[in-house]
């Protein structure tokens, strides 16, 4: 009866030495994304977070879609979309695998490449057409609002009398 009452304490002494070795020895998954654009220098946004000027490296921590920001000065701001797909270790079930037991660190590192075109000032024709449309929709939206707030005035009328 001794015997066993005296091994608990060895035995959680193991169970602890046991899980310290586990977290030391556990691996880890480092991500790095980069940004290049061409040209160089140009200001980066994912999510609308300022990452830096490109080129420019950035941990992450989930993959999916990412939404990306570049403007420069003298070319057109980029504004679109981008999907950053996980690779197989990261996986339901195999990321314990890789992110806990894995005894060495796992690097993934993805790279994007994105090419800004010059700005190019629009035609005063094209402005002039675009503030067109522009008063149109304002005014068709005017008028819609004038009519709904016509209306609930009349109703309003209504139910004073």
């Amino acid at each position: 009866m001794r015997n066993e009452k005296g091994s608990l304490p060895v035995n959680m002494m193991l169970v602890c030495v046991g899980l310290g070795a586990i977290l030391v020895l556990a691996g880890c998954v480092e991500r790095k994304l980069t940004i290049n654009t061409e040209p160089t220098g140009a200001l980066v946004r994912l999510n609308d977070e300022e990452i830096g000027v490109s080129p420019v490296t950035v941990e992450f921590n989930w993959y999916g879609d990412y939404k990306v920001l570049i403007s420069k000065e003298g070319y057109e701001t980029l504004d679109t979309h981008r999907e950053l797909k996980g690779p197989v270790h990261d996986a339901v079930g195999l990321d314990f695998f890789a992110e806990i037991l894995w005894p060495g660190r796992i690097v993934d590192e993805y790279e994007w490449s994105f090419e800004l075109e010059p700005y190019q000032p629009p035609a005063r024709a094209e402005l002039i057409e675009a503030a067109g449309r522009f008063r149109e929709r304002a005014g068709a939206a005017f008028a819609q609002g004038q009519r709904q707030w016509d209306q609930e005035q009349k109703a309003q009328a209504g139910e004073g009398e």
